[in-house]
């Protein structure tokens, strides 16, 4: 396996750095306290993010201090820290703004050859304005806003990240997919009241979840270990994922409910497969396109299932007008498989395990990479690349880097010119002929550098990516 990118979290003591590592890490590894100083030595963790593997080395507040002091051996494990990882994250307090100390450390790391990305935490609300106002001022571009206890922000954080950490394997190097025969990682989503946990159950054949007619009785995102009774034989692994339910963000005002929906979200990123739940008897809302569109930008598979169905009217215009819905809400990916199920009679569950199940095998396929090209010759041939101004792009062959999601890197001149429609005619082609489906797939273009092009990244290829 090749070497994991690192992001070395630095800055001064009780900003939340611990706190922002544990939510990269997914777990709570490191001490959290309001005083300063608890974090003494370095704590390393692997992260997932959104379809990126990377380290994340969780640092002691730097201090100004000498350096036999106790502090001052801090301020020195942090400064090694830094200089052997790939790109240091560099956390304030939006709330108290930029202090001495900040902009010492921010003198220190613009003398470092370590790219820096800023943070300003505990930026939710109006409290923390002043202090990203402030932070533009220490040279590193606009900072990050973020709040690591609630999980606010995070994916901006990614997007910041993405060009230090996002490395894609070698074309002849294979990364370890995990077996197909390994437990199905299900999450199931929608909004409140939707009959998530009534469905899990039923699945389970027991009351394992709490259920009743009040919307958000389910709090915490709860996992469940499950055999699968596969109707063509034997048994299949699958670890349940119930989850709180969401709602626009705009209505929660709760704390206690904005910590359930970052829970839930929490749940997405670790998952295979997400079941969007839909009640049948309400249709589909807004808010439920918003939620498939996080999935997918998850790089999550996807299944929608109507559930309730044993109580729905005008059954068969209801399912029509929900897939025609979705065709338009969710166009960046066609034929989302929906299902109908029954949580209260059971209805249905056989159906959508297993199109889960598919649904994950098309997420996790690889194309060799004979097959890969002859379809893009197949492709390009049938609907060459335009030709802006008059210079054609040309479009050298393809690979595919790494599965779940499937992502492909294509190579070629001018690539940064071609437009999204061809981007998507590629995708569409890439799904229909090559069986992925309607899972996402990422697609990359690269094109040599241009060695006068004094913006240009330092050396290698010029990367383009969109995300479909």
């Amino acid at each position: 396996m090749p070497k994991l990118p690192v992001v070395a979290i630095v800055g001064r003591p009780n900003v939340g750095k611990s706190p922002l590592f544990n939510r990269l890490v997914g777990k709570k590894l490191a001490l959290v306290d309001d005083r300063p100083g608890v974090t003494r030595d370095r704590r390393e963790g692997d992260a997932h993010l959104l379809g990126v593997d990377f380290r994340v080395m969780d640092t002691a507040g730097y201090e100004d201090q000498d350096a036999q002091t106790l502090p001052g051996r801090m301020r020195r494990s942090t400064e090694s820290a830094v200089a052997e990882a790939d790109v240091a994250l560099f956390v304030l307090d939006a709330r108290a703004g930029v202090v001495p100390l900040d902009e010492e450390i921010a003198r220190w790391l613009r003398g470092s050859t370590t790219p820096i990305v800023l943070a300003c935490n505990k930026a939710e609300g109006r409290a923390g304005e002043q202090g990203v106002i402030e932070a533009l001022a220490l040279g590193f571009g606009d900072p990050v806003q973020l709040s690591a206890e609630p999980g606010e922000g995070i994916g901006d954080l990614f997007e910041a990240l993405q060009p230090f950490i996002d490395v894609e394997l070698a074309p002849d190097e294979e990364e370890e997919d995990e077996s197909l025969d390994a437990p199905l990682k299900l999450a199931i989503v929608g909004r409140p009241n939707a009959g998530k946990s009534t469905l899990v159950n039923r699945m389970l054949g027991e009351e394992r979840m709490i259920t009743g007619p009040e919307a958000g009785i389910t709090r915490d995102s709860i996992a469940i270990d499950w055999d699968w009774p596969d109707p063509k034989g034997g048994t299949r692994p699958v670890r349940l994922i119930d989850t709180a339910g969401m709602r626009k963000r705009a209505k929660v005002q709760d704390k206690l409910e904005k910590l359930s929906v970052a829970d839930a979200l929490h749940a997405v990123d670790f998952a295979e497969v997400v079941v969007l739940l839909l009640d049948a008897t309400l249709g589909l809302e807004a808010q439920d396109l918003r939620i498939a569109d996080r999935v997918l930008e998850e790089g999550r598979a996807l299944v929608i299932a109507l559930n309730k169905w044993d109580v729905a009217e005008n059954a068969s215009s209801l399912f029509n007008g929900v897939k025609k819905a979705l065709e338009d809400g969710l166009s960046q990916v066609k034929g989302v498989t929906v299902m109908t199920v029954s949580g209260a009679t059971g209805k249905g569950i056989d159906q959508l395990i297993q199109a889960a199940f598919d649904t994950r095998e098309a997420w996790s396929k690889r194309v060799g990479t004979g097959e890969l090209n002859r379809w893009f010759e197949r492709a390009i041939e049938a609907n060459p690349p335009p030709a802006p101004g008059g210079k054609r792009i040309k479009m050298r062959y393809v690979t595919q880097v790494k599965t779940r999601p499937p992502s492909f890197v294509i190579f070629g001149t001018r690539v940064d010119q071609l437009p999204a429609s061809y981007e998507r005619y590629l995708v569409n082609s890439m799904r229909k002929e090559l069986g992925f489906g309607a899972v996402p797939v990422r697609l990359t273009l690269r094109a040599p550098k241009n060695p006068f092009d004094a913006d240009g990244p330092q050396g290698g290829n010029t990367k383009f990516t969109r995300r479909v």
